[in-house]
């Protein structure tokens, strides 16, 4: 979040002398209390500073940094997940591997009668061509991994929940699964690395809130 220059003045000032009252605030910016009201009500409202009645303003040690990961923790894979895409388990390896590339994509899901049942990485295409076995004629689902060794997310997974685990489990992309029942789950969506570099993005731009 971007702090005009008269509120990074006050935060300045309320972290240095607080606890402090409005109008000393408005005595050291050489302003009206009323002028500042505006800006205190704001940088109260999120958190930066604190006030308590007959004690005055205080700062609440949050910094912007701690501030912007509370909104990322608040934000949800549905909005910042692309489109699906996926193969039926019969699909040749030879077929995967030009969709993948057609695509630009680093993995594909595998599904069983419209449900997730596995996904196939680029690792896994290379270890099987590298074989010599014919992939015009092998399909996807002898050398993808399957459920349940597949690591997925919903709409309703944060998006921090959803990067932790791309991180701590080295893998590209989660499929955005809607559970049918306990066992069959519907690909709605993808969460990718990219996903999460637009997400930094749009931090850095300002448009999260």
């Amino acid at each position: 979040m971007n702090f005009s220059q008269r509120q990074t003045k006050i935060i300045e000032i309320v972290r240095d002398n607080g606890p402090i009252t409005g109008e000393e605030i408005a005595e050291k910016l050489s302003l009206s209390r009323a002028t500042i009201r505006s800006d205190l009500s704001v940088l109260t409202m999120i958190n930066i500073i604190g006030a308590r009645p007959k004690v005055g303003y205080f700062y609440t040690g949050k910094s912007t940094m701690s501030l912007m990961a509370e909104d990322l923790k608040r934000q949800r894979v549905e909005d910042y997940m692309s489109l699906p895409f996926s193969v039926d388990k019969k699909t040749s390896v030879y077929d995967v591997i030009v969709g993948l590339f057609l695509e630009d994509m680093s993995s594909m899901f595998v599904t069983d009668e419209g449900f997730l049942a596995g996904i196939v990485s680029r690792k896994d295409l290379i270890r099987f061509t590298i074989g010599g076995a014919d992939i015009k004629e092998t399909p996807v689902s002898v050398i993808m991994t399957r459920m349940p060794n597949i690591f997925y997310v919903t709409k309703d997974t944060t998006v921090y929940e959803a990067a932790n685990l791309i991180v701590s489990k080295g893998v590209d992309s989660l499929p955005v699964v809607k559970t049918k029942n306990d066992i069959d789950y519907e690909i709605i969506g993808r969460f990718t690395k990219t996903n999460v570099t637009r997400l930094f993005v749009d931090v850095c731009d300002g448009e999260i809130i």
